[in-house]
């Protein structure tokens, strides 16, 4: 990722309108103070609130094409995402954004397992027009993945092939990339 590339965060949250500061946010600002990444963070409480801030970056934001990875902070299981006690298959997400994400990496926090068969995923990437998404199999269980996450995120400064950057992550964290399952769908 060069220097003028970003993320683009958007963590689940139970109110909008409660104007926290999550560990999410400590460790953005962390990246960009370490790293030189920038980002730009924006909650949601519902899957109108999801489509809102996607459709926002995608439409009036001229630099959406600099946002190589959309970091997505939600909980749920396997296929689904989980806002405000709704559950949705990524197979409605990528109607939602259907040719919407080309070129785009989708990277999931371990607040939600990544479990998707070859079809799931395959289907996901075909209607979306995403590079790839990416996450973890196993739960949040007390460990974050966001050093992990901060790691994945750094060596797209050195490095534009995705397969390449995760045999290195494999390479430099394999310990933490076993435990929490890391998982990419190309």
């Amino acid at each position: 990722m060069d220097y003028d590339k970003f993320i683009f965060c958007l963590e689940a949250v139970p109110d909008v309108e409660n104007d926290t500061t999550t560990e999410v946010v400590k460790n953005l600002e962390r990246l960009a103070f370490e790293q030189g990444i920038t980002s730009i963070y924006k909650t949601c409480d519902t899957i109108e609130g999801l489509e809102e801030s996607l459709n926002a970056l995608l439409y009036e934001d001229h630099n959406f094409k600099d946002y190589e990875i959309i970091y997505l902070v939600m909980q749920g299981e396997g296929n689904t995402i989980c806002l405000n006690e709704y559950y949705y298959s990524l197979e409605e997400i990528a109607e939602l954004f259907e040719g919407k994400m080309t070129g785009k990496i989708l990277h999931f926090a371990n607040a939600k397992v990544l479990d998707l068969s070859q079809e799931e995923a395959q289907y996901f990437l075909d209607i979306t027009g995403a590079r790839a998404v990416s996450g973890y199999g196993a739960a949040f269980n007390k460990l974050t993945s966001i050093p992990l996450d901060k790691a994945f995120f750094g060596l797209f400064k050195e490095q534009g092939n995705v397969v390449e950057i995760v045999e290195e992550l494999y390479k430099k964290h394999y310990a933490l990339c076993k435990l929490l399952d890391f998982r990419l769908y190309y």
